[in-house]
């Protein structure tokens, strides 16, 4: 029987826990995609105490029994793609990258980088050439990885594309034909063995009624047309995103799962309207750990933002919802809850508006509680916990159907 393929999304800014919630699921899966961004993303996932951090492979890495896939929306820092290869054995058969992938190349982090350094409202980007990688692409002229199967051919033309688009004026200098042409040749030697038509590879296993899990990065609010523009990142973080990174077709998706944190985060510049300067949002980054997986930076925090949570169950149209990192806010007397904005003027809005910039939240104050941390029994959280839970998917009008009690796997309730 012909199977649909199910998928995890990020609902916030980006860092809400979907790894381990592609690594709870993983399980029960054939397949993990991974369908769009680059090592920009970070996954970390805690098992039995071992951390593990990924920024490429999908989280299903983790289980011997499962196929991961990186798929075409992709972007890939060959690289840092190989090194992070090498944590694991035997990924022959279990591992498949599209070949329709594009590489990020050594002078798209220099543009980042320059980029950043030079605009007058920088980003805030990880300047991992993320975004130039992209533009190339879209103004086609990127590099697909199957080009690696003629490496000659393509040190000649990443050698003219520097040339052609004087690169040297901007401090990136023209590398040696033979120090290039060796790099390539060492990528293409650990990566060519992985590639595949990981399209149609998807499709066989579908129509043969395999389980497919398609697993987002970044966050819904970071999305290039739906996020915070411009303080977003370069590719389509929705759920419509699995559909062009991956192939597979929008009527083939089958169950949409949200992750969100208990509180919000975000990295790098932009706009955040329940964030909190202050000793709150210290202690929420202290207590949640919240430093980024792949760059260390420490995240902006503050209080959960319903009104921007339950825009993106819409757009991602979600099925159910997971919720990350509740013990963090142990402890609290009161935890704040933003469910409406008002604009400058002092006005109620009525729906999300295009641009978040000076909106000033609306807030509900709920009662605090002592400890949900490590409970595995949602009967067993504390009344003033699961109120919480209640207001909120009364408010999302989505039910929360897993709660994360601790970073290791198995402190997850299942509702």
């Amino acid at each position: 029987m012909k199977t649909k393929a199910d998928l995890i999304v990020g609902i916030q800014w980006g860092d809400e826990g979907k790894g381990k919630i592609v690594d709870l699921l993983a399980q029960n899966y054939d397949y993990v995609v991974r369908y769009q961004g680059g090592h920009n993303a970070g996954h970390t996932i805690v098992v039995d105490g071992k951390k593990y951090a990924l920024h490429l492979i999908p989280s299903g890495i983790l289980y011997p029994k499962c196929k991961n896939i990186i798929g075409n929306g992709v972007v890939i820092s060959p690289s840092d793609l190989i090194a992070e290869m090498q944590q694991f054995k035997n990924l022959e058969n279990r591992f498949f990258i599209s070949q329709k992938a594009h590489l990020i190349l050594p002078f798209h982090n220099l543009l980042d980088k320059l980029h950043e350094k030079n605009a007058k409202k920088a980003i805030g980007t990880t300047g991992k050439g993320i975004g130039p990688a992209y533009t190339d692409k879209v103004a086609r002229r990127g590099v697909r990885i199957e080009e690696l199967e003629n490496t000659a051919s393509l040190c000649e033309k990443i050698l003219e594309q520097i040339k052609q688009r004087d690169l040297q004026s901007f401090g990136i200098e023209i590398p040696k034909k033979e120090i290039l042409q060796s790099q390539l040749d060492s990528y293409a030697e650990s990566l060519l063995p992985f590639l595949a038509n990981t399209t149609n590879l998807l499709w066989e296993a579908m129509d043969k009624g395999e389980k497919v899990l398609c697993e987002g990065a970044q966050g819904s609010m970071l999305d290039i047309d739906h996020g915070t523009y411009p303080f977003v990142t370069s590719s389509t973080t929705t759920a419509a995103g699995a559909c062009s990174g991956s192939g597979i077709a929008p009527r083939e998706l089958g169950e949409v799962i949200g992750v969100i944190k208990a509180y919000c985060t975000r990295v790098g510049n932009g706009p955040f309207p329940t964030e909190e300067k202050n000793e709150i949002g210290v202690l929420l980054q202290q207590k949640g750990g919240e430093f980024g997986t792949t760059t260390g930076r420490a995240r902006r925090c503050g209080w959960l933002d319903a009104v921007a949570v339950k825009y993106a169950c819409r757009l991602n149209g979600v099925s159910a919802l997971a919720m990350m990192k509740l013990d963090v806010l142990d402890g609290f007397k009161e935890i704040k809850v933003c469910m409406g904005y008002s604009d400058k003027q002092g006005k109620t809005l009525e729906s999300y508006p295009s641009d978040i910039n000076g909106v000033k939240p609306l807030y509900k104050v709920f009662q605090g509680w002592d400890k949900t941390a490590g409970i595995r029994d949602f009967d067993k959280f504390p009344k003033n916990a699961q109120n919480y839970i209640f207001a909120l998917e009364e408010f999302f009008g989505v039910k929360i159907s897993m709660i994360s009690t601790s970073p290791d796997r198995n402190d997850t309730i299942l509702r």
